[in-house]
């Protein structure tokens, strides 16, 4: 019998699928759903438990791991695996990112995952991989769960539908306001910075009982933002009452600094807190950057000196800029302050995406948890009764203990027999017949009637409840106050971070502050002939720069044109010169008498560049003199100031800068006679005659010089070896302030001179 052969199906036209539609309502009609799904289970956090899906599902699988806040952590990849493979079928990299942010102390106000193990930083570092990484669910996490077992919040199936996960968390915790969030969804977006606890909890129970409140009033609850890194609000109370009315504004945060003395007159600001979301690597990148290109000439480094806690270090030109003026020429030009936009765009309970005010969404979430109160109590009233309805018949079988073990030993079916003997439900007579031989004592029946005592008052407790919307406002009220305690202004984890504090905006810098900062060489003539060349050049290519016939060298050294420049005068008097305006290198320079008023006929002593902290020694001819700071002899005007006041047929003849570490002064007369004395015993002035160093017969000091006594003393030797010789033992020559001294060390110079 030969096979039947069968003919093929007939294959299905593919065109007789295609729907003859307008290209634009087609198109229109899929991005629609594209545009939804986004919005709804993607973008927008949900107002009731402030998640997004992915978050929500993350912690659900943990929660479903058993990573109790006190138990054991396991392997990121582990949760992120089985938050993809049961309930969250997108990328792992997405999943974990979420995931990494939870678990970021500088991310979120309440991290819901407890991390262990690089789960990145503020300077913007990546995390570590998931597989070297552990978690846990955090104690706020706990709190947004609680209520899940009791019946709060529907379930609903997976993806795969093989598992089930709620809709959303039903827990106090007020998760969207504590930790706010960002998306972008299509056509719509959200920002909601986080808030403090304690604070939304006051306004919450504001509302609960004045539910017809302006939005005004909440304002005295909720101050503003309160985000993780701290920082400062400077906005106007009116302007933050605006934007929560209205649900849309925006916040500007500044960092928090402080001026730290450094001693001496110098300072530094540290600035221990940056604004929310600025990567601190980033922020001092950029300042730096500012540096480099000389848009912030009155900065002159930045220090990153955080380990656990911020603290930048930002140290000023000179001592005499002004602390604020830097700080609001860096509000301008870096991310020390920031604005942060609020749009409270969310998804409320109906799944509708709206903008709201800040009143609107505690009302929201004030029904939502009384929802959440109705059914864990309907549901708690749902195993009371269960667990009645079986001490009800455990207290039948005590009472006919006797007749039960009968009916047990002699019939082949007793369940029926009991069921019918003593009226008890199929639960009831199946209970009996699994009860213990050990449970039938007096002390049991004693216990069951207690239990049923205590379920029936709590049931009565329960009913009034759900009848009664007073009473659950009250008991919203009393569990707001629990969660209060946990989370309240005198806790680490409550206390408040941000403040709050009016501030002007930024003034302009001022235009001196914007010098360009250069390298330069400033040469001085013997004549008093001045200019700067570009560049560091070599000092002794310095000297031999072209000068006048019969002029040379007198002063030349490095400077920068920021720098101030002090010349001394022989008649005691100070002047300063701008760096930035000294004539070029080119040519011979100008007379520095058209630049400052200076008498004829007076020498000049000294030319050098003012740095902050510096020491001067100051000595006359007269062997008087003191010490006093580069600070407090620059001068402002043409004039000049009047430091040392010489008397008459003496002048100023040593102004030398006190080196580092310098504990000693030696002092030399043009009787060649040397003392050596400590540095303490001269005071520090701002403007006089001093004290007398040296005492002379005839003449006067030649030369004064300060040096580190353990190092000893020395000068140079003369002639163009530039050799100097030291002398360590100087105990012949230590001698009290003074006094007349002696006759130097062997090989002294003869011109009186220390070089």
């Amino acid at each position: 019998m030969s096979d039947l052969i069968v003919p093929p199906e007939p294959e299905e036209d593919p065109f007789r699928a295609i729907v003859d539609a307008p290209f634009d309502s087609a198109l229109s009609d899929r991005y629609l759903v594209y545009a939804l799904s986004t919005i709804t289970a993607r973008s927008l956090p949900d107002l009731r438990d402030g998640l997004k899906p992915v978050h929500r599902r993350l912690l659900w699988a943990m929660r479903q791991l058993k990573l109790d806040p006190t138990g054991a952590y396991k392997k990121s990849a582990r949760v992120v695996g089985d938050t993809i493979g049961k309930y969250h079928p997108h990328g792992d990299a997405s999943v974990y990112d979420a995931m990494v942010r939870l678990a970021q102390d500088f991310s979120l106000r309440y991290p819901l995952v407890d991390g262990q193990g690089n789960f990145g930083n503020v300077d913007g570092d990546n995390a570590a991989a998931y597989r070297y990484t552990e978690a846990r669910l955090a104690s706020p996490a706990v709190d947004l769960m609680a209520g899940l077992d009791d019946g709060g919040v529907d379930y609903k199936p997976t993806y795969n539908g093989e598992d089930e996960e709620p809709e959303l968390f039903p827990g106090l915790f007020p998760n969207l306001l504590a930790n706010g969030s960002s998306g972008i969804a299509v056509g719509m977006a959200t920002n909601i910075p986080p808030h403090n606890v304690a604070e939304v909890i006051d306004a919450a129970t504001h509302l609960i009982d004045s539910p017809k409140c302006e939005p005004a009033e909440l304002m005295q609850f909720v101050q503003g933002p309160d985000f993780p890194t701290g920082g400062q609000i400077v906005d106007s109370a009116s302007s933050i009452a605006d934007a929560y009315a209205t649900g849309r504004g925006s916040f500007r945060i500044r960092s928090r600094w402080s001026v730290e003395d450094l001693g001496r007159g110098t300072w530094a600001i540290v600035v221990t807190e940056i604004p929310y979301q600025v990567q601190k690597g980033k922020l001092i990148e950029g300042i730096a950057q500012l540096i480099n290109d000389k848009k912030l000439p009155i900065l002159e480094d930045i220090r990153d000196e955080s380990d656990e806690n911020i603290r930048i270090i930002l140290e000023p030109k000179s001592k005499n800029v002004d602390p604020d003026i830097l700080m609001e020429s860096l509000y301008k030009l870096s991310d020390l302050e920031v604005k942060f936009g609020l749009n409270l765009n969310v998804l409320g309970a109906d799944r509708t995406p709206r903008v709201m005010g800040l009143k609107e969404v505690l009302t929201q979430w004030i029904t939502h948890q009384i929802e959440v109160l109705v059914r864990r109590s309907q549901h708690r009233l749902g195993k009371i009764d269960d667990r009645v309805e079986l001490l009800e018949g455990y207290l039948i079988a005590y009472l006919n203990l006797d007749r039960v073990i009968e009916i047990i030993r002699n019939e082949d079916e007793p369940k029926p027999v009991m069921m019918a003997e003593f009226n008890l439900t199929d639960r009831q007579a199946e209970a009996i017949l699994n009860m213990r031989l050990r449970s039938l004592r007096r002390l049991e029946e004693m216990e069951i009637k207690g239990e049923r005592e205590k379920l029936l008052a709590e049931r009565a407790e329960l009913v009034a409840l759900i009848e009664s919307p007073a009473r659950q406002r009250t008991r919203l009220k009393k569990d707001l106050a629990a969660l209060r305690v946990r989370y309240g202004p005198d806790t680490p984890l409550g206390k408040r971070r941000t403040l709050i504090e009016e501030a002007a905006p930024a003034r302009d810098i001022p235009l001196e502050a914007m010098i360009e900062r250069e390298p330069i060489t400033v040469i001085m003539s013997q004549r008093g002939w001045v200019r700067a060349m570009k560049g560091h050049v070599a000092l002794d290519a310095a000297d031999a720069a072209k000068f006048k016939e019969g002029d040379g060298s007198a002063f030349a050294f490095h400077a920068q044109t920021t720098d101030k420049i002090l010349l001394a005068a022989e008649d005691g008097r100070f002047f300063t010169l701008g760096a930035d305006k000294l004539p070029g290198g080119r040519g011979f320079g100008e007379p520095v008498r058209l630049m400052i008023d200076l008498p004829d006929g007076v020498g000049i002593v000294n030319l050098f560049p003012a740095k902050a902290g510096e020491r001067l020694l100051l000595a006359a001819s007269d062997g008087k003199g003191f010490i006093a700071t580069a600070s407090d002899v620059v001068a402002e005007t043409r004039k000049g100031r009047q430091v040392v006041n010489v008397r008459t047929g003496a002048k100023l003849s040593v102004v030398r800068v006190i080196g580092a570490g310098h504990d000693y002064a030696a002092v030399v007369g043009d009787n060649r006679k040397l003392v050596v004395f400590p540095l303490e015993e001269l005071p520090e002035m701002t403007r006089g005659q001093g004290v007398t160093l040296q005492k002379y017969r005839d003449g006067g000091l030649s030369d004064a010089i300060s040096f580190t006594l353990a190092e000893g003393l020395s000068w140079a030797m003369g002639g163009d070896t530039g050799r100097t010789r030291t002398e360590t033992d100087l105990t012949l020559w230590r001698v009290a302030r003074g006094a007349a001294g002696r006759m130097p060390p062997t090989g002294f110079p003869r011109d009186n001179r220390f070089g």
